[in-house]
């Protein structure tokens, strides 16, 4: 895999997202996200799937699509709050939070800037439930994971959450969610634990 390949992955990403928010509805959205993850998954250079899983791949487990867990929240202010994660193949990933987001029924999320590539917001949630046990990621617009929303709000849908790269394959470094993206609650939405 070559860089190029890992740029055109965030590309076909950010496009599957802008498909996404241009969807008729969110269930419909959530239909093309479904099946743009697995056909990168499956065919993509930069999956982060191994390639010797590939052909035994039937898709990524995902729970059906539930309308009352789409949210579109304001970010709430918090105190300022720096949370450095050292990966083994990134360095040291620096986060700082702008803000938090209330979810009902769920719980309370900070919402970081990752402070690298550029910057970006970053929502990861780490819950009791089916998902991947070192949590899943909610938004990453560094990487294109981007809902949308405006006037400080922003779309939180839990049915597009998704496992990080690392829990498909050790070899990629991610972030995982820092302890205010934890909560109590299953949260038996998006992609369920990895194949």
């Amino acid at each position: 895999m070559s860089r190029l390949d890992v740029l055109d992955w965030r590309r076909r990403t950010a496009a599957l997202y802008t498909a996404v928010r241009a969807a008729p509805d969110p269930a419909t959205g959530h239909g093309l996200w479904r099946a743009g993850r697995d056909e990168l998954f499956a065919t993509h250079p930069a999956s982060p799937l191994p390639p010797e899983r590939r052909a035994a791949w039937t898709g990524l487990p995902v729970a059906p699509h539930d309308p009352a867990l789409r949210f579109e929240v304001a970010v709430e202010d918090a105190p300022p709050q720096r949370h450095d994660v050292a990966t083994g193949t990134d360095g040291t990933v620096h986060l700082e939070r702008v803000g938090r987001v209330q979810l009902a029924g769920v719980g309370t999320l900070d919402v970081w800037w990752l402070d690298q590539y550029g910057g970006g917001l970053f929502l990861p949630l780490r819950d009791p439930g089916p998902g991947y046990g070192g949590g899943r990621y909610l938004l990453d617009t560094v990487k294109g994971a981007d809902l949308g929303g405006r006037d400080g709000r922003l779309v939180v849908d839990l049915n597009f959450a998704y496992a990080p790269s690392c829990a498909h394959d050790p070899a990629w470094a991610c972030p995982l969610p820092p302890p205010g993206n934890v909560v109590d609650v299953p949260v038996v939405a998006g992609e369920l634990a990895a194949p």
